[in-house]
């Protein structure tokens, strides 16, 4: 990144560079260089290369003049000026991520094409694991029918690039691409060279902020941008993976694997907070999915008919495809020359039927788009489904297996059973506070009850109870309710219509809040009400999966006593028989964080899981965690793998769901092969432990058995599992649990301590961009509860809390009360040699330490100082000397526990691209730090011309930082 960046010569650059990442950024920064002198003149240019040198002089020689040598030449720019670096730095870093996303892709390809089969969190690994330890065909493939592993697409506001800019990094990965893996001659590769010239062009000179906010049809084109491409491509890649596996390590596959994947999507159907999204929005997402996915079948067909050119004249089909013929021929008009074409190609003439019956009904979704959600449709996915499967039986008996299993037939079967007629499923989510106040609002109208939300839970369960059992409707005839009373209402009638239409097309509903059974019972009044759920005859008739969300501390700690209180009410226990006594639970990992620290947070979350697992299996129920992780390791990011091993033994069972977020989906989403990647990690996690779970039950069995049969037991070790199997004794999981609860305790302290100070929130606003996040065009969603001019701590939301720490680079949600907690606990030899046995045996600490290890790293405390200086005005606590010697403690705790010498020791990668970056970025900071000084001492028409300037910098630190909320 360093040798020839921003010069505006391509002299000393070979071809051959262009095969390394170092070679890659060296050109990309040259190209760079030539278009910002050819655009901006020779002294922006020079200014752009002076500020990165001086502050990575700064940084290299630790001399902080140096820094403020930078700062003092941006004080002297005009605003005008200072956009022009800021476009500079921005476009280099939407260069380098691109550049560097390819890199990874590239790391991840040569083992496979290398035939290494030994790369680390493959799907192939998994499966050798459980080869080794010693399961059969049959008990690896019981392992397999278990997973139900389901990623969730939402909109949450944390991807701050435009389309545009997502698409002009796209054509330079590209171009790029090409200029590595092609022979080309002189002249083609100069003609490369001057269309990445181009875009680089139209990217420095393409607004990064977008003008207006997204609509939510916006999200829900951006969102399944990604599920059409990158994911439409590697769904099948993992069913080839598991298969490949299989037959490498036992011999053979089954022609056909269980559903394990699937994809749903918060886009357009998410209303928590966002009045945008509307029942009316929620049916345009519904059929524009389905649009989406009728179109992508269409098109792989078309293939599928060039491929499949067998004649029956060599290739007899089977009779059952021949009478299929027959009755199509029956009832379907085709063109008659394709027909007559097709006579003696059964498979082309099948497609084509098959053709005809999707293009009606994508013309019918099209202009008669209520016709096409009615139930009972001419033309269905199981329809679909079995016309696909008639194809691959015909092809099987004509001796084509490998046809089916290999070929863009099995990928398509694959698809459609993943994917069916509704592409991703819609979750539907509001908060707790809006159900009551409808069903308030219903009751009084009903004359039932005048004040329901004074009432005390007993008694409200008791009236929800008896209404629920009571069928009459509560709405009289002419009375009307509230505005969001009746669209809470005409959502949950679309969920009836949808379910009708299509069961795959809903998820679950999601109570936001969840504080008490009332909110889950409330909830099932209201879907009485619109009509799709009745208690009929002491059974419920419904398919509405309700999940409790629990978000705050108070709320995690207390999920199990809610949940072992809700599975205990009898009205909701019947509710869940008509569900197969199957509950889904979602966790909060923002919110918790905000409420209680980094460290708190993660805490609470694992308890809590513990708690759920055993409740659920003490009531017999099937239980699914769903954790609404965000991006950065502040709302439950970092390494998926190390997460799911991390979590209890009690909730390994094979099933999980997990949000995907804002620049979180641009980023693991953006290649096919990233994506393969990701989830390929995500299977080998899932495998390895849900297996050992299942060998540890079979044992246990075993053991009991012999037990009854006065045999001696046999021994229960299921044998090691690398990177899965904890070491800690239940002995010492109680030592280790009672020391976490005071790392927690003692680290929530000191953060409560920060952030709930009387005089923080006047710092907060001061020194960080707060208030610009919260004017950021990202989302259509408002990024707080309460009205923009109220906003407080309690109404922020924890996506813009994170936004800003990591902007000031302080990144206090990824670690702040490390030194609180582990700084004094390892003050003892007893307290380091227990800290020490927890990181070496306990994955869920080691988890946490590492993630924080990293946040650390990120941080830079040098730069966030800078930020400070913009409060000195303000007569407020030293907030910023309280997080740098929390920061001092817990990093020489963290390094003595990792046995590291660097925070980011073990990481080389990580290091040595934060080292590279940090320059650049600092030059950001220094911009920014400048135009919120100008925007602080400005009023009026000044401080709004500096609006856009403030917006662009926030945008040019969440490229360089790769995060923001």
């Amino acid at each position: 990144m360093e040798t020839g960046v921003f010069t505006s010569t391509l002299t000393g650059w070979q071809p051959e560079d262009s095969a390394t990442l170092a070679g890659q950024v060296g050109l990309l920064g040259r190209l760079l260089g030539r278009t910002i002198r050819e655009l901006r003149g020779a002294s922006v240019l020079e200014q752009v290369e002076d500020l990165r040198l001086l502050c990575k002089q700064a940084m290299v020689e630790d001399r902080p003049e140096l820094r403020r040598q930078a700062a003092q030449r941006i004080a002297d720019l005009d605003c005008r000026e200072i956009v022009h670096l800021l476009h500079a730095y921005t476009a280099f870093f939407h260069l380098v991520n691109k550049v560097e996303q390819m890199e990874i892709t590239r790391v991840y390809r040569e083992p496979e094409e290398a035939g290494a089969w030994s790369r680390r969190e493959t799907i192939d690994a998994a499966v050798r694991g459980l080869k080794e330890q010693g399961c059969t065909l049959q008990q690896a493939l019981s392992v397999l029918s278990r997973l139900d592993i389901q990623p969730t697409l939402t909109a949450h506001p944390t991807e701050a690039r435009r389309r545009s800019i997502l698409y002009k990094q796209k054509q330079v990965a590209s171009l790029l691409g090409r200029l590595r893996r092609e022979t080309l001659t002189t002249d083609e590769r100069d003609e490369l060279l001057g269309e990445i010239s181009n875009q680089i062009g139209l990217l420095l000179t393409t607004d990064d902020i977008r003008q207006t906010r997204p609509t939510v049809d916006d999200e829900v084109e951006s969102g399944l941008y990604f599920v059409r491409n990158a994911i439409w491509a590697t769904v099948p890649r993992i069913y080839r993976d598991l298969q490949a596996a299989l037959w490498r390590h036992y011999g053979e596959s089954p022609e056909t694997l269980p559903v394990l994947l699937r994809f749903r999507s918060w886009i357009g159907s998410d209303r928590d907070g966002n009045p945008n999204v509307t029942a009316e929005v929620s049916r345009r997402t519904y059929l524009y999915q389905r649009r989406v996915v009728l179109r992508l079948y269409l098109d792989e067909l078309c293939e599928l008919r060039r491929e499949l050119s067998l004649s029956s004249r060599q290739a007899p089909p089977s009779e059952d495809l021949r009478r299929s013929l027959e009755e199509d021929g029956r009832i379907l008009t085709i063109d008659e020359q394709r027909r007559r074409h097709y006579q003696h190609e059964p498979y082309r003439l099948k497609i084509s039927y098959i053709m005809a019956r999707l293009e009606k009904l994508l013309q019918q979704v099209i202009n008669r788009p209520r016709e096409a959600m009615a139930p009972g449709g001419a033309y269905d996915c199981p329809a679909f489904l079995a016309d696909l499967q008639l194809l691959a039986a015909s092809l099987r008996k004509s001796g084509f297996g490998r046809l089916v299993s290999q070929s863009r037939l099995g990928r398509l079967l694959i698809r459609v059973r993943t994917f069916g007629f509704h592409l991703v499923a819609l979750d539907f989510r509001q908060h707790s506070k809006v159900h009551e106040e409808t069903v308030a609002e219903l009751l009084r109208l009903a004359g039932v009850e005048e004040d329901y939300a004074a009432l005390d839970e007993e008694r409200r369960l008791g009236l929800l109870q008896n209404e629920l059992s009571n069928p009459r409707p509560l709405l009289p005839r002419g009375c009307e309710l509230p505005a969001e009373a009746r669209d809470l209402l005409a959502t949950l009638s679309l969920v009836g219509e949808l379910q009708g239409s299509d069961p795959a097309a809903v998820g679950s509903y999601i109570i936001s809040m969840t504080h008490e059974v009332s909110d889950l019972l409330e909830v099932l009044l209201l879907a009485k009400e619109a009509g799709i759920w009745r208690l009929r005859d002491g059974r419920v008739e419904s398919r509405l999966q309700l999940v409790p969300l629990f978000e705050t501390i108070e709320d995690l700690e207390l999920s199990g006593q809610m949940v072992d209180k809700m599975l205990a009410n009898p009205v909701y226990r019947l509710h869940l028989a008509a569900q197969n006594d199957f509950q889904e639970v979602m966790l909060g990992y923002s919110d918790s964080n905000k409420d209680g620290g980094y460290w708190m947070a993660n805490w609470a979350l694992h308890q809590a899981q513990e708690c759920l697992g055993r409740v659920c299996r003490q009531y017999g129920v099937d239980l699914r965690l769903f954790h609404g992780r965000g991006g950065t390791v502040g709302r439950g990011g970092g390494h998926s793998g190390q997460a799911i091993v991390a979590m209890p033994e009690v909730v390994h069972n094979g099933r999980l769901r997990f949000t995907e977020q804002g620049e979180v989906i641009s980023f693991r989403y953006a290649f096919a092969d990233l994506a393969h990647r990701h989830l390929e990690q995500i299977f080998h996690a899932m495998i390895r432990t849900t297996g050992r779970m299942a060998v540890l039950a079979e044992q246990k069995e075993k053991a009991e058995a012999a037990g009854a049969a006065g045999q001696p037991a046999a021994n229960a070790d299921p044998g090691r599992l690398e990177g899965v199997e904890s070491e800690v004794s239940p002995e010492q999981l109680v030592e280790f649990s009672a020391l976490m609860d005071k790392i927690a305790g003692l680290s929530m302290q000191a953060y409560r301590e920060l952030v709930r100070n009387p005089e923080f929130w006047a710092w907060y606003t001061r020194v960080t961009p707060i208030e610009q996040i919260s004017r950021l065009p990202i989302a259509s969603r408002p990024v707080s509860r309460k009205a923009a001019g109220d906003v407080d701590f309690d109404g922020l939301r924890a996506i813009p809390w994170v936004f800003a720490w990591i902007q000031t680079r302080y990144i206090v949600p990824g670690w702040f009360g490390a030194g609180a907690a582990l700084g004094e606990l390892s003050g003892t030899d007893h307290g380091r040699e227990t800290l020490a046995q927890m990181y070496e045996r306990w994955p869920f600490f080691r988890m946490l330490v590492d993630n924080a290890r990293r946040e650390m790293g990120r941080t830079r405390l040098e730069i966030a100082a800078e930020y400070e200086a913009l409060a000195k005005d303000l007569a407020v606590k030293d907030f910023h000397r309280l997080i740098s010697l929390d920061f001092a403690a817990g990093r020489r705790a963290l390094l003595e526990l990792s046995g590291e010498d660097d925070l980011l020791g073990g990481s080389p990668e990580v290091q040595r691209s934060i080292a590279l970056r940090n320059p650049y970025t600092d030059v950001l900071n220094l911009l920014q730090v400048e135009l919120l000084r100008r925007y602080h001492d400005s009023g009026g028409e000044e401080r709004e011309a500096l609006w856009d300037a403030l917006f662009l910098s926030v945008n040019g630190i969440a490229a360089a930082m790769q995060s923001t909320g």
